[in-house]
Formats: C-alpha cells, structure tokens, sequence
C-alpha cells in the first residue's frame, strides 16, 4: 500500500502569497512587492542595500477589499502606481502613492469609468498615458496625465472601433489597432497631424500585435502570422514597407518579446513549447541568460530591471515550484535570493506535472499537461478534466494551485489545450470558429477517452471543472454528454450564448466582429447560438452540479448562472449554487477563494472519493450566507 502524504492545507495553495511580483525603482535603490497587510495584498517597499537588501520593509498602500494585483513606478520614481475596482466591476482607476507621506490619490475618480492600456517614457518621468472610457462607455479614448498636477488631456479620440493605442518612443501617440468588420484588424499610423492613416490589414484568420517602434521611431516591430501558420517577429520600414525578419518557429507562436528599457531595440524573445525558453537576439545578454539557466531548475523570466539596466530581479518557477525571486547583478553574473512566493510549500510533497499530446479524433495535436499525486500510481484514479479560460490564452507548464490541490487530494488533473488554444499557430485558434460546445467540446472528450486509455483515469469518476469559458465547458459537459462526466463544477461560466453575447461591457464593443466569426451572429443566428447553449439541454444534465458566480461580473453576468439553476431546480435536479456578493469574474477576496475552494473540496469528494480538509468555522460560517 502506498504511503499517504499529508493534505496540504488551502490556506498554503490558495492563500496570499508571502511576498510576490517585486519591481525596481528607476534608480535600482528601492523596490516594491505585493504581500499581505491586515491579510489583503497591498504594496510594499524597502530600500536595497548591499547584499540581501534592506530590513525597512514596509506596507505603502492600505486597501481592504481584494487586495492590489497590478502596480509600477513612475519613471521619475516619486510615485507607485497601481491600479483597482470596486468588488470586481472592473471599472479600473488608476491610483498613485507616494511613499514617502503615504497619500494615496486616485486619478481616475470617475463613476462607471475603465483605464486601460497604461504608457510610461523614461524622457517623460512625470506623464503617463492610458486609454480611458470617459467621454463614451463603448470607447477608450487617449488620455495624457500630468502627475505632478493630476491634469488630464485627451490626445487621441477613438472613432469607435479602436481597441488599443501605441505611443511612439518619444511618447506621441502615433499607432491604433481596430476591429474591422468583418473581424480582421487595421493598424493605423499617423505622422504629426491629427488623423490616423490605415498602414496594415490583416484577415480575420491572422493573428497580430505592434510591439512598438524602432530606436530612430522610423520602424516598427511587428508580430504576425501573415503567410506562415505560426506568428513571427520582424522589423517594417514606415516609408518603404520593406520586412525584416527577427524570430519565428514554425511550431509554435512566438512568446514574450524582451525589449531595452531606454534604447528600445528587441534583445530577446521566448517560445513556450513544453516551457518557456528563451532565446537572446542582443550579445550582450547571452552570458546573462547562460548563467540564469544555472541558478534554478525549471524556467526563468525577468521581472524588473533598473534604468541603467544593471541590476535585474528574476522570477525562477517549476511545476513543483510557484516562484522563487532573485536579484541579479549584471557586473558579477551573481544571484542573490530574495524571497520564495510560498516558502511553507516547501513542507509538502508536491506532484510532477507531464506535459503530453493527445490526438483529437480529426487528427489535431492537443498539448496537455497530466498532474498525477505523487504517492499513488497513476492507474484508475479519479480525474478532473479542468478547462481553461479564455478560451483564447492556454495552459502552460508550471507550478498549477489548482494541479497540486487536485493530486494533493488524490485526483488526476488533465489540462488540455483545446483548438482554440492560442500559442499553437493561427489553424490551430481557426479550428474552432463557430465550435462553441461542438469540436471544442469535442478535443475534451477525446482527451478523456486517451486518459481512460492509458489506465490514468477510472471511467467512472471523471469530473468536468473549469472558469469563464471552461465553466461553459463544463456546463456543456454535463449536458451534451450527460453519461460522461460524475460532476460538474462551473465557475462564472455562461449558460446562454445568446444572453453573453448581449450582454458584453460596453468597452467590448470594437470585439463584437471577433465574436461573430469566432462563436455566432447574434443578430442573425439565434437558433444556432441556442443550440450551443447549455441552459437550453439543462433536461439532460442528471449530475450533480456546483455553480459559482460573483454578483459584480461584468463579463458573464449574474444572470448567467441564475438561469441555469432555475431551470435545473425547476426540474428537481441537484444543484449547488454559490453567489458571492463581493466579487466580479473569479474570486480574488482572500475570505471568498477560500470559501470557494472548501466548498468545491467537499463537493468532490463527496461525489468521486477525494480526500478532503474539512471547512474552518469561519468558511462554513461565510458559505451559510452565500448558497442560494
């Protein structure tokens, strides 16, 4: 008999981390990172000293509801920006501390108003420039702020169908992506006047990005798939259009582009086949990558440089490893640790994560990623099939909570990356236009029949479980193959692709073209949109179902959820429903996730024979007022 390891409690996998994504000042003299204060993620700063660093560590920011997830310096260094919402609406303002009085100002205080897209030019040390929905709710419009003053002047009107701007490196906005619509993308540029001019189209197949401009601003650094399946990097002349090729991989979608904070050329780029590996394309970095690859096992990533770009901060991560945080000095080659994200994880036996292929029935690779418990052999196992998100980003090899919880509790967990998936060229994300809850479900099916096949899974205890599109997913698990799956677990998921659809945020307006060419017209196409729908086969789910939805989403709302579990209680099926009143798309409250995560333990268990660590009084108090 294997040996049972001990469970890992939630608050470890789920909770806080203990300090997280650390940023340099300008100056390499002081840095921030998120931890805890009062049990809620806010910002904190301590000085760099010589060697470890400082013991002035301090909290900078106070906030007491979710916690803040996205911050960065001015590049003046005066100031930390950051930004938050209100219980998860999504209505983004953007805040600035300075730390040396703590006055904490919100820029942005407008009602029902998003920033988005946010700018910074080291020869601009005191603006920034964002997109902003002010003037109309369905369009981001360029904004200029002063930071000294809080002054905000708008610097380019969107028309209606941009979705995002491009400041040229002397910060003048000069570059706009728009939808077209037929669900293709236009890159416009304009050149010291007002108007923009249309420079590139791309079809609806391609895929695109600006990742800027050129050092002398007379180029620009492209990414697309434009004649080839997978996206590659060049170089275009403005005034000649002529193309030069920087990087590409015919197998796979090119990754994250590392480009020089001050002098702005491309000096590396990565790919994620397995992992992420990256390649330098500036000599001058190719000893620093040669010796990062020696400092940890599993995969590196730069998370902060200094102005003069000296001194790095580097994030280590493994699949049985979340992050391990090191500064890096160029000068030595030396590493000096900082701080691990979750130190007490080191305690526990956490399990391997294997990446492997799985062929869908019309011949398609499926990367995947299988996360086995580590005490037990992976043979007849209960498994979770956990969908991800999106369904347009896929999953990665890497420390998963969710994987570990999963095999720490003694289930397999299968990540697939269904067509639609992006990194794995654009025939690859075509596969599944108009496939909502039909071939995508499908590559999910298939991925749990190769799973039976192998001996991992027993037939009888699969689970079906995921977020946004894969709670979709699961919803339609349970009622498109009803005889399938033990459970289902679906996270703000929709239910009706006709109600999501007409009811986006008013700033998702410009993507409506993208939806009707990936998932169906809602103006045209109502019957087929229904006939995708889970709520409208809710007669032929006969699982048992866990539902969780926050009240303040504004991707797929309340109402999503609502009906799905109307319809199944009005047909005497058992539902468990949790709605959380505090949060937007996904559980960021540290109280919330936690409760979400007990819950979801226990209604595993129950139904497939996981083990389980049994609700805190202060979970089971908090779950009482959430259940409808």
């Amino acid at each position: 008999m294997p040996q049972p390891i001990p469970l890992i409690p939630r608050s470890i996998i789920f909770g806080n981390p203990v300090k997280a994504i650390p940023q340099l000042s300008p100056d390499g003299a002081r840095m921030c990172y998120l931890a805890p204060d009062e049990g809620v993620l806010n910002v904190w700063m301590r000085t760099i000293a010589p060697g470890a660093g400082g013991d002035d560590d301090r909290a900078i920011t106070r906030d007491r509801g979710r916690g803040i997830r996205e911050y960065f310096w001015s590049e003046d260094g005066r100031y930390v920006l950051y930004l938050q919402d209100q219980a998860g609406d999504e209505n983004w303002h953007l805040h600035a501390v300075d730390p040396a009085t703590l006055e904490d100002r919100d820029l942005t205080p407008f009602e029902n108003v998003r920033v988005d897209g946010v700018q910074t030019n080291h020869k601009f040390p005191g603006h920034i420039l964002f997109g902003m929905n002010q003037r109309d709710a369905s369009a981001m419009d360029m904004h200029r702020l002063d930071l000294a003053t809080g002054e905000i002047t708008m610097v380019a009107q969107n028309p209606g169908d941009y979705t995002s701007w491009i400041a040229d490196n002397n910060f003048e906005v000069r570059a706009a992506m728009a939808a077209l619509e037929d669900g293709g993308t236009e890159l416009l540029l304009r050149d010291g006047g007002v108007d923009f001019e249309s420079f590139i189209i791309w079809g609806p197949d391609d895929q695109q990005q600006l990742v800027g401009f050129t050092p002398d601003n007379h180029g620009l650094y492209l990414e697309d798939s434009a004649g080839v399946n997978t996206t590659e990097l060049y170089e275009m002349d403005i005034a000649t259009r002529t193309k030069k090729t920087i990087a590409g991989d015919p197998t796979v979608d090119l990754g994250p582009v590392m480009i020089h904070p001050t002098r702005h050329h491309v000096q590396a780029v990565a790919w994620a086949k397995d992992r992420l590996r990256w390649k330098a394309l500036d000599p001058t970095l190719e000893a620093d990558f040669a010796a990062l690859e020696k400092v940890f096992p599993g995969q590196f990533d730069i998370a902060s440089r200094d102005r003069a770009d000296t001194k790095w901060l580097v994030v280590f991560g493994a699949d049985k490893d979340p992050a391990r945080y090191y500064a890096w000095d160029r000068a030595t080659k030396a590493a000096t640790f900082l701080f691990a994200a979750r130190p007490a994880l080191e305690d526990y036996t956490l399990a391997p994560m294997r990446a492997v292929t799985i062929k869908s029935r019309d011949g398609l690779d499926l990367v995947s990623y299988l996360t086995t418990p580590a005490n037990l052999e992976a043979k007849n196992l209960p498994m979770i099939l956990n969908v991800h998100g999106g369904p347009w980003v896929r999953d990665t090899w890497g420390y998963h909570p969710e994987a570990q919880w999963f095999a720490n509790r003694g289930y397999a967990c299968l990540q697939v990356n269904y067509r639609g998936s992006t990194g794995f060229g654009k025939n690859f994300v075509n596969a599944a236009n108009r496939e909502w809850g039909a071939k995508m479900h499908d590559d999910l099916v298939d991925a749990v029949a190769w799973a039976v096949a192998e001996g991992v899974a027993d037939p009888k205890r699969v689970v079906i479980y995921g977020g946004s599109y894969g709670g979709y997913a699961a919803l339609v698990g349970a009622a498109f193959t009803p005889d399938l799956f033990a459970a289902a677990v679906d996270i703000v998921g929709p239910s009706n692709l006709m109600t999501l659809l007409n009811s986006i945020p008013p700033y998702w307006a410009p993507a409506l073209a993208m939806f009707r060419v990936r998932v169906g017209d809602k103006e045209t196409e109502r019957e087929f949109l229904e006939s995708r729908s889970p709520l409208f086969k809710a007669d032929k789910i006969k699982i048992p179902m866990l539902i969780a939805q926050g009240a303040n989403d504004p991707r797929v709302k309340q109402p999503e959820a609502e009906q799905i579990v109307k319809a199944l209680r009005e047909k005497g099926k058992e539902v468990d429903y949790l709605l959380f009143p505090d949060e937007g798309h996904g559980f960021a409250k540290p109280e919330n996730r936690m409760a979400f995560y007990a819950e979801a333990e226990q209604f595993l268990a129950r139904q497939i024979g996981g083990r389980a660590e049994p609700p805190s009084d202060a979970e089971a108090a908090l779950l009482e007022g959430l259940r409808k």
